[in-house]
C-alpha cells in the first residue's frame, strides 16, 4: 500500500520506515530537517520536507501522495531531560498533538485516505486509582489534575478521541514507555549519574515498549485491526521500585537513591512524583489479539539488556 508517514526520522519513525519499506509498501516520508531527507531517501522512502502546523502544505503534500494510510508520528521530544514542567516540556509536541492531528485529518479527507494512525500515550501518569489494576482501551485518559500538565493531558486525550472520530478507519497507538537506542538514551546516563530517585516507595506501576515492538505494532496495523484504540505495550507492567533498580544494575551504575514524595515533588516536581507513585500500568490484550501483532521484548526485563548492553 501507498503509506505517508509523519515524524519519519524520529526515534519510532526509522524503525517504522524501514520495516514498511521491508514489508513491501510504498513509503512517503516527512521531515522537518532537510538535512534528513537523504536518510528517507537511503532507507527506500520518498522523502518531504514538512511543518506539520502548515495545514496547506499538509494537505498539499497528502494529497501529491495519495495514500492509502497515514501514520501520525510528530513530536518533539529528543533530548528530553527534565519533567517538572510537563506543559512547557512538551508544548511543540501538545501543538503537533492538537493542530497537527486536525491538518491530517483534513489532509486525509481531502486526499480521500480512510485509515488515520495516530501515536497516543500509555505511559505513566497520575491516575485517579492507584493500584486499580491494568487499564484496558475502555478507560479513558483518567488523570488527577496537576497543574503543570493541563495542557499535556488534555492534548493526549484529544488524539484518543478526535482520531477515531475524525477517520473512517481512524485507529490510536497508546504507546507505553518507549525505550531503546535512540529513544531513551539520556535516561541511562543519568541513571548511571544517580540523577533518577525511586520516590515515594516507587509504587507506581509502568508500563514500557521497547522502540522496535512500537514499530512492529505500527506496521501490523496498517494493515489490519479496526478503528479505535489500542495499548501497544509490553506483557510486564512493574513498579518503579521493580525495574529502575533493575535497570541501574543493567548499566553498571549504584543503585538509585531514594527519596520521600515531599523532597521528590521539591526537587522535581508533581507530575513526576505521580509518575512514580499513582500510575496503574495497561493491558496489551487487545493489541495482541486484533492486531496479531506480540513484542519481541514480552518483558523490559530482556529488552532493557538488549538496549544498554547490545
Amino acid at each position: 500500500m501507498r503509506v505517508f508517514v509523519t515524524g519519519a526520522t524520529g526515534a519510532l519513525g526509522r524503525h517504522l520506515v524501514s520495516g514498511l519499506v521491508a514489508a513491501g509498501h510504498q513509503v512517503t516520508g516527512t521531515t522537518r530537517t532537510p538535512g534528513k531527507a537523504g536518510q528517507l531517501r537511503a532507507a527506500g522512502a520518498e522523502p518531504v520536507v514538512l511543518d506539520g502546523l502548515d495545514r496547506a502544505a499538509v494537505i498539499a503534500a497528502v494529497r501529491a501522495a495519495a495514500p492509502e494510510v497515514i501514520v501520525h508520528e510528530m513530536t518533539a521530544l529528543a533530548g528530553l531531560r527534565s519533567f517538572r514542567n510537563p506543559d512547557k516540556t512538551f508544548a511543540a509536541t501538545n501543538e503537533l498533538r492538537t493542530r497537527g492531528t486536525d491538518n491530517l485529518l483534513a489532509a486525509a479527507a481531502a486526499a480521500g485516505t480512510r485509515r488515520v494512525i495516530a501515536q497516543g500515550y500509555a505511559g505513566p501518569g497520575p491516575d485517579h486509582q492507584p493500584g486499580g489494576g491494568l487499564k484496558t482501551e475502555e478507560d479513558p485518559l483518567d488523570w488527577r489534575p496537576v497543574r503543570s500538565a493541563v495542557q499535556m493531558s488534555a492534548a493526549i486525550a484529544y488524539v484518543d478521541t478526535t482520531v477515531p472520530a475524525g477517520a473512517p478507519e481512524g485507529m490510536v497507538l497508546r504507546y507505553g514507555g518507549l525505550y531503546g537506542r535512540g529513544a531513551s538514551d539520556p535516561l541511562v546516563e543519568m541513571v548511571r549519574k544517580r540523577q533518577v530517585p525511586v520516590i515515594g516507595g516507587g509504587t507506581g506501576v509502568w508500563s514500557f515498549i521497547e522502540v522496535t515492538d512500537a514499530a512492529a505494532a505500527t506496521i501490523a496495523a496498517v494493515g489490519s485491526g479496526a478503528p479505535g484504540l489500542y495499548n501497544v505495550v509490553d506483557d510486564d507492567p512493574a513498579p518503579v521500585a521493580q525495574w529502575l533498580p533493575y535497570l541501574a544494575q543493567v548499566a553498571g551504575a549504584r543503585p538509585p537513591l531514594r527519596l520521600p514524595a515531599w523532597l521528590g515533588r521539591l526537587l522535581a516536581g508533581e507530575f513526576v512524583v505521580a509518575q512514580m507513585t499513582s500510575s496503574r500500568g495497561s493491558s496489551n490484550e487487545k493489541a495482541r489479539k486484533e492486531l496479531g501483532w506480540e513484542p519481541r521484548y514480552p518483558s523490559w526485563r530482556d529488552g532493557f539488556r538488549a538496549w544498554v548492553r547490545g
